[in-house]
């Protein structure tokens, strides 16, 4: 084994990724075939390690694996532009998300509030108004069969 090679194992660890992982990501050829020892080990690149965390990282970002094998090609302005375009959308993506959660957490901070102020008015006899704002919601969603009288849920 040259120097410079690193055995999967090693690979893994300094990856901070299973053995397995580094078997999948080769199979998907998101690394490239690692070479094989007198004894059949895997022998890889140093610079594998830099391209498992580049993978990691961009699935943490919310990067499929295969938008990552676009982003982990090589090469010149149409490439370069696809990998922008890619990241624009993944921004708008994200701008998205993160919009829905500002809303969300407005939601939750008003409820908060409705929680507070009923309890400091109505103390043990309070009534929770999350509670009740739910179950107004189903009552309204309810379909009635007037021919039955019945009420479906």
């Amino acid at each position: 084994m040259a120097r410079s090679e690193i055995q999967i194992g090693n690979l893994a660890k300094r990856a901070g990724v299973s053995v397995d992982t580094v078997r999948f990501y080769e199979r998907q050829r998101l690394l490239p075939r690692a070479e094989r020892s007198g004894g059949g080990f895997r022998l890889f690149r140093p610079e594998a390690v830099e391209r498992i965390r580049f993978i990691k990282q961009a699935q943490e970002l919310g990067f499929s694996l295969e938008e990552t094998k676009g982003l982990l090609a090589t090469g010149g302005a149409d490439e370069c532009r696809k990998v922008r375009d890619l990241l624009r959308l993944k921004l708008s993506d994200l701008d998205n998300r993160l919009e829905a959660m500002k809303s969300f957490r407005r939601v939750m901070s008003r409820q908060l509030s409705a929680c507070d102020e009923e309890l400091v008015r109505h103390g043990e006899s309070a009534c929770c108004p999350v509670v009740v704002g739910v179950k107004r919601a189903r009552s309204k969603d309810r379909v009635s069969d007037p021919k039955k009288g019945k009420r479906y849920d």
